[in-house]
């Protein structure tokens, strides 16, 4: 008997996290749960855990465009996203690569800011980011901190949201969410998405955990994945940030540190 299947395939082109919670590693298993094959392309090794960062190690820009070749040049990719791009020479010439060779669907997560608030990129790569990466995007996913760096202003409220949506949004990305993970009251977790034609307050019911760790990355993969399977942009997003509020129900107390989200939840239904 065949069994075998052509699933969409999705791409994830970011960093490592040796403690599994974020970067490839939340990538793929994303795709895995959204039954989407998962490909990638790595630009750094970072050697991390629950409590923090103690090392970072940038591939070189040709092993990176040579990882890319390799898989579309064999595979047909429904939706590519991108993560931590760590360095001006990556960035930029997967920004060549990009611009002349564009993949369908790509998502966007500026990776320049973590959720609580360290710096992740120098200024020139920031810049590189908004004026070469953000214009080739169908979606862009900044946190409240990367939003305030690409438009210069604070953020407070659900106004400087999306004004601050707006604001990219005409950097080039096809449409915005900026995320409200760094707000605090009603305002944490709350999303703004625009898309040059509708503005819409994202809302799902509120997760009061300290395991957090991989949730940018996991709904920037959502979305990829959601996209890879057919869904519009707006309906994709709302798919993704549903899949994360569960994951967040379903974290995972691992380590000394802020513990991951938690991806396998849909498993916990099935018999041992």
């Amino acid at each position: 008997m065949n069994c075998s299947s052509s699933p969409p395939v999705a791409l994830t082109i970011a960093g490592s996290d040796s403690g599994g919670g974020a970067g490839i590693q939340a990538d793929l298993r994303t795709f895995s749960f959204h039954q989407v094959h998962g490909t990638s392309v790595l630009t750094c090794v970072t050697a991390q855990n629950t409590t923090g960062v103690t090392r970072v190690d940038a591939l070189p820009p040709e092993s990176v465009i040579a990882q890319l070749d390799a898989v579309t040049q064999d595979m047909t990719i429904g939706a590519t996203k991108t993560g931590m791009l760590l360095n001006r020479s990556i960035i930029e010439a997967l920004a060549r690569k990009l611009a002349a060779s564009p993949l369908p669907n790509l998502v966007v997560d500026p990776v320049m800011v973590s959720r609580a608030g360290d710096r992740l990129l120098n200024d020139d790569a920031i810049d590189l980011i908004a004026t070469r990466i953000l214009p080739l995007a169908i979606i862009a996913t900044p946190n409240r901190y990367e939003a305030e760096l690409l438009t210069g202003k604070e953020i407070q409220s659900i106004d400087d949201m999306i004004v601050a949506a707006k604001t990219i949004h005409a950097l080039g990305s096809k449409a915005v969410v900026v995320k409200g993970g760094g707000l605090t009251g009603d305002l944490c977790g709350v999303d703004v998405w625009y898309d040059g034609f509708s503005c819409e307050v994202l809302k799902t019911q509120f997760v009061d955990t300290a395991n957090t760790h991989g949730t940018g990355c996991t709904f920037s993969s959502a979305i990829a994945a959601n996209l890879a399977k057919g869904l519009l942009p707006l309906a994709a997003t709302i798919a993704a940030k549903q899949y994360v509020t569960q994951a967040l129900k379903h974290s995972l107390t691992i380590g000394k540190g802020n513990g991951p989200v938690g991806h396998f939840y849909l498993l916990k239904s099935l018999p041992d």
